[in-house]
Formats: C-alpha cells, structure tokens, sequence
C-alpha cells in the first residue's frame, strides 16, 4: 500500500472511534471465561483421578469416570478454540455445517 493511500485512509477515519470498545469487552469476557473453564475441567480432572487411585478397598469407578468426562471437556474446549483460530480448520468445519466462508 502506497503512503498517499494510507494518509487518505487516516484522513478518512480521523473522527471516527479507532477501537471497537464493545468488541474489546466481548472478546476479553469469553477469552477469560474459556480458560477459566478450561482451568476448572483440567484441575478438577486431576483432583477426581488422585481420589479415584487411593488406596482404599474399592475403587471408585464414578470419580474415574469423573475424571475423564472433565478431561474430555477439557480437551474438547482446546480443540474448539484451535478450529476456531487456524483459518483452515475453521472453512472445514463451518463446511461440513454448510455454511460458505
């Protein structure tokens, strides 16, 4: 892009809001409220495993379960995230729901 092009694009924008503060707000809620959910899935995974191998006389089976359900979310939410960041895996996935991007 050519410097008159960038000084007429400055010019053009000059009286109107640089950042979309609405936006802003929108993205830093749902990115704090993601990893926070991925945080809890992944600590309360781990803690569900630590009771489900005690050494007690029988195993907890609904703690192991547990474990891996939170584990699944955990993983499902990273994936989510990654389909939703790599420009490729996005157009693949909005395909097969055909929706045209």
């Amino acid at each position: 892009m050519q410097f008159a092009t960038i000084a007429n694009m400055a010019a053009q924008t000059a009286n109107k809001p640089v950042i979309d503060w609405m936006g802003f707000i929108v993205v830093a809620v749902v990115t704090l409220v993601g990893a926070g959910f991925v945080v809890l899935m992944y600590s309360l995974g781990v803690r569900l495993t630590a009771i489900s191998s005690d050494n007690a006389a029988s195993p907890n089976t609904a703690a192991k379960w547990g474990s891996w359900v939170c584990f699944l979310f955990c993983g499902l939410a990273v994936a989510a995230g990654i389909i939703l960041i790599v420009p490729v895996f996005y157009k693949t996935v909005m395909s097969w729901f055909g929706v045209t991007v």
